[in-house]
């Protein structure tokens, strides 16, 4: 009682897929398996079929014949029986029954023919124990994935620390070759950095806009020796007077693979950095600071935008100034001046100059290095179509595992760069599996953080995605969702349109900087 061979073949006689259970040869197989479609007609009554040698037993699939080849010798019951578990495996390995989808699939089938069938005596299995024969799932092995997945991204975060710290290297060396920061150092610059020591901890909403894309003052290399080593050191006032025992204790947690932000006060917003060099004579920074709750289900909680216009003037023969600016039709927002500014003038033209027009904007030493403030404004809003990202959290619980799928949907008010999106995670001994991600991503172990960075969501990238695997949990356990991000656009759309000269000559060059920064902006 010996099955020769399991087959799948075509109405029109053609083999897709076939197994040999025994030792024959390959010109004998494909000769039986081509006798069989010419066989078929003399007995439809049946579905089986004998010859001088062997038997067919066989069982039509749609448009394909599922076919045992026997000995005459084999019981046709038990043969029956082995028919009819194959005919119920087939559609789970293959959805299509067709000649594209078996051929896609012949691996599989060989594979569960093999569980089956051995050595031509059918086993004793049923449907359920042969799919979870051939998942070959493993323990060890996702583990072992696990553990090695762990190894890769800690180099690779040795890799960025390394590289950043050369980058730092580089610059420090390019700016003790020059010997200080250009215009900045005839200014001295002992007045200007203890300016951005005040800035660091400042609250106020007047500040100066400041940008995620440029180098700090403050990001030199602590107690490395340059050329300028006799002046005053570079950047004290962000140090607020950390010690070399706090310096040595950052170090070591460097070591252990944590990425610690040097010079960055807790009070201070994550997406914000230091001010840039100014080059210009004149510089107006717009900023607003986004705060923001969204809910998990759906819906906005709080929605608040805070907007800011300072003015930055280098040169005091260039204090006697106005300020002509131009607002977007964002109906929703409110201006507010500065007391000192002359509200009418700007009520009526747009134009922002002070009360008394001989008295000029303070400039450089006498003033704040973070400029001086001439416009306020607010806008809140529950309208969810006007938050420039969600994100939405789905956990689904299987088994002993947990499998999150995140995604974001950006509107297309603005383009979005430094995106990082932090998912609070269960205490985990390694890190999560990230099977699929649209962007990079980073496992901070200490906080038990996982963070989604996307470094620009333009036209191109609108939605993105990740998942990732970690042990069971509770979906409360994945919130609340922390969102940064910065953008060069704003909801106010104001831009400076002209810098007007009270007395009289060629208006002086102007810059403008334009950010929009998220100060708190969380999904609970």
């Amino acid at each position: 009682m010996v099955v020769l061979a399991a087959s799948i073949v075509g109405k029109s006689g053609k083999v897709l897929v076939s197994r040999q259970f025994v030792d024959m040869s390959r010109i004998r197989i494909e000769g039986l398996l081509a006798a069989f479609p010419k066989l078929i007609g003399t007995e439809k009554q049946h579905t089986y079929i004998e010859t001088e040698n062997v038997r067919y037993v066989y069982q039509p699939i749609e448009a394909l014949y599922l076919l045992l080849v026997t000995n005459k010798q084999s019981n046709i019951l038990e043969d029956l029986d082995t028919l009819r578990l194959l005919s119920k495996l087939v559609p789970e390995y293959s959805y299509s029954l067709d000649e594209e989808g078996i051929c896609r699939h012949a691996f599989e089938l060989i594979f569960a023919f093999d569980e089956v069938i051995s050595l031509g005596h059918k086993e004793n299995v049923t449907v359920a124990q042969v799919k979870q024969y051939c998942e070959m799932e493993s323990h060890e092995e996702k583990l072992h994935k696990l553990v090695m997945q762990s190894k890769i991204n800690e180099t690779k975060d040795v890799m960025k620390r390394k590289a950043n710290e050369i980058d730092k290297s580089k610059i420090e060396k390019n700016r003790g070759d020059k010997g200080g920061f250009g215009p900045i150092t005839i200014m001295g610059s002992g007045r200007i950095e203890n300016s951005f020591s005040d800035l660091s901890i400042s609250s106020t909403g007047t500040g100066f806009g400041l940008s995620a894309d440029v180098d700090s003052f403050s990001t030199k290399p602590k107690g490395r020796p340059t050329a300028s080593a006799a002046a005053p050191p570079k950047g004290l006032g962000m140090k607020l007077g950390k010690s070399q025992k706090t310096n040595q204790f950052l170090e070591s947690l460097k070591a252990e693979g944590e990425v610690i932000l040097e010079d960055v006060q807790p009070r201070l917003s994550q997406s914000r950095t230091t001010a840039p060099p100014l080059t210009d004579p004149v510089t107006l920074t717009v900023e607003e600071k986004l705060n923001v709750t969204l809910k998990r289900d759906g819906g906005v909680g709080s929605f608040d935008v805070q907007g800011t216009l300072s003015l930055q003037i280098l040169n005091q023969e260039d204090g006697h100034i106005q300020v002509q600016v131009q607002t977007g039709d964002n109906q929703a927002i409110s201006f507010k001046t500065h007391p000192n500014m002359n509200k009418e003038l700007f009520a009526h033209d747009y134009i922002l100059g002070l009360k008394d027009p001989n008295r000029p904007f303070p400039t450089g030493q006498a003033s704040d290095a973070a400029g001086v403030g001439l416009l306020k404004w607010r806008m809140q809003s529950t309208d969810e179509s006007m938050v420039p990202l969600t994100i939405n959290c789905w956990p689904s619980s299987s088994g002993n595992e947990t499998y999150v799928s995140i995604e974001y949907e950006a509107s297309s008010m603005f383009d979005l760069r430094n995106v990082v999106v932090s998912v609070p995670l269960p205490a985990l001994r390694e890190a999560p599996s990230v099977s699929q991600i649209d962007g990079e991503w980073r496992y901070d172990s200490r906080n038990s953080i996982l963070e989604w960075s996307v470094l620009l969501i333009d036209k191109s990238n609108r939605s993105g995605s990740m998942e990732f695997v970690v042990p069971q949990a509770d979906s409360s356990a994945f919130f609340p969702i922390s969102v940064r991000f910065a953008a060069t656009e704003t909801f106010s759309d104001l831009k400076v349109t002209n810098i007007i000269p009270l007395k009289g000559g060629n208006p002086p060059k102007f810059a403008q900087r334009t950010q929009l920064i998220t100060e708190n902006y969380q999904v609970v």
